[in-house]
């Protein structure tokens, strides 16, 4: 899944529930997605949080198979910023 499809995905959450934060998804040399505004898409912009993931693993987390709580424990994901931000993630996704 490229970082596109999944921009798309999370935009289709937010058009159902959305979050006023902002938020990004730092995949590295891979890119980056920047949801802000009611918008996904892609871009490496600032935000309230940023979760730094790699592309693999984040077609892990929205395809379901990587808990996010294990995979914070075990360094697969590093969140700066405002952490209550990540949390509103499960909402967006449907979960």
């Amino acid at each position: 899944m490229t970082l596109q499809e999944i921009a798309d995905k999370f935009q289709r959450g937010l058009d159902r529930k959305p979050i006023d934060d902002s938020l990004k998804f730092d995949c590295g040399d891979d890119g980056a997605i920047t949801i802000s505004d009611g918008t996904a898409r892609l871009a490496d912009d600032p935000a309230d949080c940023t979760i730094h993931i790699s592309h693999k693993n984040l077609e892990k987390l929205i395809a379901g198979k990587l808990n996010p709580v294990t995979a914070f424990a075990m360094g697969k994901i590093k969140v700066s910023g405002d952490m209550s931000v990540a949390m509103k993630l499960g909402k967006m996704l449907g979960s």
